[in-house]
Parts: C-alpha cells; sequence; structure tokens
C-alpha cells in the first residue's frame, strides 16, 4: 500500500508524524495539489466511511491531509481521488490519547491498511513511533470489526455501536 501525504507544514516539525514517514521511506510529502496521486483520500469530511470495499478503489493508494483542522475540508475539497473518512478510533498519539478521531497522519494511514486487511503495513509505518504498538493495541477490537465489514454501511453500523458505548460510559461493546 502506497501512502502519500498532501502536507501543509503548519505544526511542529518534531512531531510531526508525516515528516517521520517521509524521512523512513514510508510515505511521499507534497505541498501542491497537483502533485499528489489519485487514491483513496483520507478526508475527515467525506460523506462515506472507508470500508474494505475501497481498497481496489485507490488502486493500491492511500492519501492523508497533513493540515489543520480548519485547512483541511477546503484542502480536501479540491483533491482528486474516493474521498473516504475513517471510522470511530481512539488515538495512541501523546498529544491527544484516548480522543476520539484526533488520529495523526500515521494514526490514519495505519487505521486505512488495517481496514484493508494490511496490518503488516500498518506495523511497519507505526514501528517508527514509541506510541505506534499502542494506537493498534487501543482499537484492536473496532479496526478488526471494521476490516471484516463488506462495505460502508456496515462499517457506520459497527461505529455507532462504539458510540453508543462511549456515551454510555462503560467502554465496552455489546454484541
Amino acid at each position: 500500500m502506497e501512502c502519500h501525504v498532501y502536507y501543509e507544514g503548519d505544526d511542529d516539525p518534531k512531531k510531526c508524524t508525516a515528516r517521520r514517514l517521509e524521512k523512513f521511506d514510508e510515505a511521499t510529502l507534497y505541498r501542491t495539489m497537483r502533485q499528489v496521486p489519485y487514491g483513496v483520500v483520507l478526508n475527515p469530511h467525506a460523506e462515506q466511511a472507508l470500508s474494505p470495499a475501497d481498497a481496489d478503489d485507490g488502486l493500491g493508494t492511500l492519501v492523508a491531509l497533513d493540515c489543520s483542522w480548519e485547512s483541511a475540508e477546503e484542502a480536501a475539497f479540491k483533491m482528486n481521488g474516493v474521498h473516504r473518512a475513517l471510522p470511530f478510533l481512539v488515538a495512541a498519539n501523546p498529544v491527544n490519547y484516548g480522543r476520539p478521531f484526533q488520529l495523526t497522519t500515521v494514526e490514519a494511514l495505519a487505521a486505512a491498511c488495517c481496514i484493508f486487511d494490511d496490518w503488516d503495513r500498518a506495523e511497519e509505518l507505526l514501528s517508527h513511533f514509541r506510541w505506534g504498538e499502542t494506537f493498534l493495541t487501543l482499537n484492536e477490537e473496532p479496526l478488526r470489526r471494521y476490516s471484516n465489514c463488506a462495505d460502508s454501511t456496515e462499517v457506520v453500523a459497527v461505529q455507532e455501536e462504539y458510540l453508543a458505548d462511549e456515551a454510555d460510559g462503560d467502554g465496552t461493546m455489546s454484541e
């Protein structure tokens, strides 16, 4: 799975997971939209959830956005590709640990790889971060369940179970 990142460079370079991925030849960073290849765009504002059915749509290419939340919607709107939002997952990075939907670029790419049932690639991406394994541990159950879904509708149904449990505050899944 090829990983590409539209990179605006508006964060702390020492904490930027996209730059670290580039350093280890795990992802290619682009500063202009027209350079970014066609693929599955991990867009937090997309109307459809990422599912295993999307694996072939991007022709083996994942595209992440590394920009502020404020500019993400505008940036994603301009990108070519199949736009999908990641379902409910919890961050393991030190800045947003335990917060749902507050993933770093590497967490987003790794999650997409897991949903596409490419766990080895996810582990490769996360191996460059002290907390990388923690991300997979925290999210193992939902990622496995999402990766077994047929389509976006099923992913959303699984996500709704997690969100209902979060609202209840018990943090456990009901079958």
